[in-house]
């Protein structure tokens, strides 16, 4: 593997790849490209170690180092055999394979990851006459296998577990924010620590772990234990203890105010769980709070969260939205605010034109992000509701 000039491909949810590619940019890569779900770029290992440690939009970042055509099931294990699998990976070695199959041949991605698992195993077996273990909760070496028609592409994983586990969370709710999205959102709202930060119905508190962590510019990875790459024949210890103490050397003291508000005791507990998991107990602050009968208290302001859907909390769509426009509008001059929401009927009761709305993936939920302004007097206001 030539590590001055790595081909990576890293991996993110749909409308966050501008997001990625810019903080990918910052991080230093090269030839960036954006593509679905993903960002294509160049760097050394030392950028890879990184990326896996920084990029906070990023699911996992790939080193694809195979690619062939296959036709049919016999050349594609053939093709598979003829590679030299102890130079990615040691015999006393576990891996795993995921993988991804858009495909009229190769229609079944478990039939295809068993015949790759076969390929690996039969070749150690026949060179070494030993077989390496398949290990799929935490295995030492993970390939991920990309079929689209007839174009087959291996890949090292070099995150492992998928990045959005950054380790904080220790609790949850019923409808959790994934902590990437979580991130990929507070970035396209423009948060970055300047202000004052409010999520009115916080859960189990992702938005606000990641609004710190943005704040204080914290990498995204510093509570994680492993990356796969650790794992790697050529992984440089000292090249990443190097890398990791340059970006802890760069964290930010955060003077502003992030507050979370709740009315499920049960959720105030989980957010208070996984603040104290995060160190960020100081910087946090989470209150019962029905945002209904609130009133802004922080100034300037930026408000970005996740109203509960019906997992949650049962609550009427349409009055419970309209609350929302009534409370913005009442209570909420002069605020930049951001929600996401699937139910894209409901969100209409409202009340105020949204100034932008982007389609994002909760889960497998489509979901618009929308943006609404709100301004001091009434004028603008009833503007904005004539226009609707």
């Amino acid at each position: 593997m030539d590590t001055e000039n790595l081909k990576i491909q890293i991996k993110t949810f749909f409308g966050l790849e501008q997001i990625l590619a810019e903080e990918i940019k910052k991080l230093g890569g090269k030839n960036v490209e954006i593509k679905n779900r993903a960002v294509n770029c160049e760097g050394d290992l030392g950028f890879l170690y990184k990326i896996n440690y920084s990029a906070r939009t990023a699911l996992k970042i790939l080193i694809p180092v195979f690619e062939f055509k296959a036709f049919n099931q016999h050349q594609f294990y053939n093709k598979l055999s003829a590679i030299a699998w102890e130079e990615y990976m040691d015999v006393d070695q576990s891996f795993a394979i995921d993988s991804t199959v858009n495909s009229e041949t190769f229609k079944h991605s478990q039939f295809v990851t068993l015949k790759m698992k076969d390929a690996i195993v039969d070749y150690f077996q026949e060179k070494f006459k030993r077989r390496p273990d398949v290990e799929t909760k935490s295995p030492d070496i993970k390939f991920h296998l990309h079929i689209d028609r007839e174009l087959v592409t291996i890949s090292l994983d070099s995150s492992g577990d998928p990045l959005f586990k950054r380790g904080y969370r220790k609790e949850q709710g019923e409808a959790p924010i994934n902590e990437v999205l979580a991130s990929g959102m507070l970035q396209l709202a423009g948060w970055d620590g300047k202000g004052n930060f409010l999520d009115p119905m916080c859960g189990s508190g992702t938005l606000l772990v990641e609004a710190a962590m943005i704040a204080m510019d914290l990498p995204a990875q510093i509570f994680r234990r492993r990356f796969a790459f650790q794992n790697w024949a050529n992984y440089d210890a000292d090249l990443f203890a190097k890398i990791k103490e340059v970006r802890v050397n760069r964290v930010r003291e955060f003077t502003g105010k992030i507050v979370g508000y709740d009315i499920d005791n049960r959720m105030l507990n989980a957010a208070r769980t996984n603040i104290e998991a995060a160190e960020m107990e100081d910087v946090i602050e989470v209150k019962k709070q029905d945002f209904f009968e609130s009133k802004k208290e922080l100034f300037p302001l930026l408000m970005v969260f996740n109203p509960p859907y019906d997992e949650r909390i049962a609550i009427n769509d349409d009055d419970f939205y309209k609350k929302i426009g009534d409370t913005f509008k009442t209570s909420y001059p002069n605020t930049l605010a951001w929600l996401i929401s699937s139910d894209l009927e409901a969100v209409k009761k409202i009340g105020l034109r949204p100034s932008r709305k982007i389609k994002l993936f909760n889960g497998k939920l489509e979901t618009r992000f929308l943006q609404y302004e709100m301004y001091e007097g009434t004028k603008k206001l009833h503007k904005i509701e004539k226009e609707e």
